[in-house]
């Protein structure tokens, strides 16, 4: 009798111990998943406030990142007094990840004062504590699709752009975009191919290459040697009042549109990025949101969906 009765006690404590350790497990499972370590480095662009840079580095202080990319609108105000805003940025604990430069332009007649512009501002991110600028372009043509030269031309010009910022210490990056040379993932891939290393890299911004025809995952991966920073995006498109309208498009928060920013983040793990990826949204993409509230959008996809710390 005492033999069937231990047999019987073993059995149910060993159930009990078995039931236990899969609760266990099932706790564990429902346990929030905690923010995995990246290479990734966040930061987030003051272009959403429209101009206003003094409280976009309020709002993203509050909201807790650590980086931020400001424009050139910052250029004339403090240009005599950088000073001032660089302890604006420490004391809201804000690096300059990237410096919005402008505009490239590609005719001869204007490439001095191009590169001159571009260095002068290379200087004051210097002063700032920054340490690269990005580099735009407004020379795609209205009527016809750009020629391989002039393609080549753009990098020809920001080639030498790099080569004197890098004198100081400054990183030129060449940002594709849509409506300008370096739409497509054929145009972009001309102009990478013709920028020296050296002195140019390359801002991916996921969103404008996805809205090109590209897939933005597979470029992490083709540009590898030559990735510097991201810009981490998103685009809707076709829009609900425009379903019929392949090229029409917005920029929303992250999660809202067609990239497949989680394909991204897993590239840029799988090459062991290490840099920037610059969270961007042009403005905000309903009336009824703020840039901060749209910031804090973001914020929740990053950390939760992503789960990459800020």
């Amino acid at each position: 009798m005492n033999e069937t009765v231990n047999r019987r006690q073993f059995l149910t404590t060993a159930g009990l111990s078995a039931l236990a350790l899969t609760a266990g497990i099932d706790q564990l499972s429902a346990r929030p998943t905690m923010p995995k370590k990246s290479g990734l480095n966040i930061a987030y662009s003051s272009i959403t406030w429209g101009g206003n840079d003094v409280q976009a580095i309020a709002d993203l202080a509050n909201l807790g990142y650590h980086g931020i990319q400001i424009r050139a609108n910052t250029f004339g105000p403090y240009r005599a007094k950088p000073s001032e805003l660089k302890a604006l940025l420490e004391k809201h604990h804000l690096t300059l990840a990237m410096f919005s430069s402008g505009n490239v332009e590609i005719d001869p007649a204007k490439e001095q004062s191009t590169i001159d512009m571009h260095v002068a501002h290379a200087s004051f991110v210097k002063a700032l504590g920054g340490s690269a600028i990005q580099l735009t372009n407004s020379a795609r043509p209205k009527d016809r699709l750009p020629t391989t030269d002039e393609l080549k031309r753009l990098a020809t010009v920001m080639n030498e752009i790099g080569k004197q910022t890098a004198d100081m210490g400054i990183q030129a990056t060449y940002h594709n975009h849509m409506s300008q040379l370096g739409e497509t993932p054929e145009e972009v891939d001309v102009i990478v191919q013709a920028m020296n290393p050296k002195y140019v890299k390359l801002l991916l911004d996921i969103a404008h290459y996805k809205q090109g025809g590209g897939q933005p995952e597979k470029a992490v991966k083709q540009y590898k040697d030559i990735l510097y920073a991201l810009h981490l995006k998103d685009t809707m498109s076709p829009l609900p009042d425009k379903p019929d309208d392949p090229k029409a498009y917005k920029f929303v928060e992250l999660g809202r549109g067609n990239v497949d920013v989680p394909a991204v983040i897993k590239a840029l793990d799988d090459i062991k990025f290490q840099g920037w990826g610059i969270v961007e949204l042009d403005g905000v993409p309903e009336k009824d949101k703020t840039a901060a509230q749209c910031a804090q959008i973001n914020k929740e996809y990053i950390t939760k969906t992503l789960h990459i710390n800020l």
